[in-house]
């Protein structure tokens, strides 16, 4: 049986029609799910109506695939959804050079989230603090009750921590964390109602008043690494050998670990490739935004998420960790059609594991992005992709577009007023 690789020549030249036929075969996706991708069948009104408030409608966004991953030795394709050009392949441009280096290796923590419990009104946070740690184990067995879904699995609560706060604006504060294993769901149901069931035994042990009872965003319980090496032969360009485009990447790395201005931009880079994945897989992107982002404020500075190096060898070397709070099952993942036919074409089982190809993905497209900074400059490759978007939003019919791209690219001028003077002309032409 021949092993399925993700590395395919040439994928961008295919037609659509093409395209969405070999994430069919690799994903095995009856036609019906297929037909998702093309819009003709997945997230119905009826749908819609039953997931949020007061729908008007359904908005679609594009859904791509990324090629050439390659994870722990296993090769992946990943589904993206996005709408700013140039991502998907920036992702796979650099999961190719990367894979020349062996390809992507990860590990994980367990998927431990955070629930945390306020409580108000405690004369000495300290002594409430000891008390409930003296409680811990008859706590955890509220908790851990063998009728709950996520406790058969082999998850539940595993330990409960206190974390005091004297004289702040509202008075003393204690605050409860609950270590709760979430297994392969995202976790904020199963974290919120363990809270929300903890509440009154820590007023009667503390006597105090609970106000909040709520997951925290920031799991840093619940970490993902990757790691790459980039051979410096595959990164060289017509202006730069290899060794320099090393060397320009680190430099551009340390800007963003020094300079916070900086920093928002090059993570913001990092977040473009798994936030796609997120929406892909209908996890919620929101919460990754706001875990990362706390993540790379934890020393006090807000820095870099990302770390580049050049090896003994004088090869590109890359690290990223990240807070992962993702889920296959429930939420959007189950109950949105397309989101449910990505996750056939992923091919992940596990939540853990599909953390770890999103932060494979995030550091692509890290990769992707700093790379053409340190050398052609961001605008090269984008503004030709955007140029697109630009012909598209004049008004150009689908036959004039690639004509009316080529154009503005090669006068340098991509603008919409001239791509609408140019929809007139050629337009009035054909």
């Amino acid at each position: 049986m021949t092993k399925k690789t993700s590395r395919i020549s040439g994928f961008y030249k295919y037609s659509l029609v093409d395209r969405a036929a070999v994430a069919a075969q690799w994903g095995g996706l009856s036609s019906h799910e297929q037909s998702t991708f093309f819009g003709l069948t997945g997230l119905s009104l009826e749908d819609a109506n039953n997931m949020i408030e007061n729908v008007i409608g359904i908005y679609s966004l594009p859904i791509g695939i990324a090629t050439n991953f390659q994870v722990n030795g296993r090769d992946y394709l990943i589904p993206m959804v996005v709408e700013e050009p140039s991502i998907v392949a920036a992702c796979s441009n650099s999961a190719k050079a990367i894979r020349e280096g062996g390809g992507f290796s990860v590990t994980s923590t367990d998927p431990m989230m955070i629930a945390q419990v306020q409580i108000m009104d405690v004369p000495n946070v300290w002594a409430a603090a000891k008390a409930i740690q003296a409680e811990e184990d008859a706590l955890l067995d509220v908790l851990n009750d063998s009728s709950l879904t996520i406790v058969r699995l082999g998850g539940g609560a595993k330990s409960i921590e206190t974390r005091p706060f004297e004289d702040t604006r509202v008075g003393n504060m204690l605050v409860v964390h609950i270590l709760v294993d979430v297994r392969d769901a995202m976790g904020a149901n199963a974290v919120n109602t363990m809270a929300e069931r903890l509440a009154p035994h820590l007023e009667s042990i503390t006597g105090g008043r609970v106000n909040l009872r709520i997951l925290s965003n920031y799991a840093d319980q619940r970490l993902a690494s990757a790691h790459c090496k980039v051979p410096a032969k595959v990164l060289g360009t017509d202006d730069y050998d290899g060794e320099t485009v090393v060397d320009r990447i680190v430099e551009a790395a340390v800007f963003a670990e020094v300079d916070p201005y900086r920093a928002a931009t090059h993570n913001k880079g990092i977040m473009n490739g798994i936030d796609a994945v997120a929406i892909a897989t209908g996890n919620d992107w929101r919460a990754l935004e706001a875990g990362a982002h706390a993540y790379a404020s934890r020393s006090g500075q807000y820095t870099s998420m990302s770390e580049w190096w050049k090896n003994d060898q004088g090869d590109l070397e890359g690290r990223l960790v990240l807070p992962m709070a993702v889920g296959i099952v429930g939420g959007a993942t189950k109950s949105h059609p397309t989101a449910r036919a990505a996750m056939k074409v992923l091919q992940v089982g596990s939540a853990k594991l599909l953390g770890e190809i999103m932060v494979c993905v995030g550091l692509a497209q890290n990769l992707g992005a700093i790379r053409a900074l340190a050398t052609v400059g961001i605008q090269s490759g984008h503004m030709a992709l955007h140029a697109r978007q630009v012909a598209m939003a004049a008004g150009a019919p689908n036959h004039l577009i690639n004509e009316i791209v080529n154009i503005m690219v090669s006068e340098g001028n991509i603008r919409l007023d001239r791509a609408k003077a140019l929809v007139q002309k050629l337009s009035g032409q054909s």
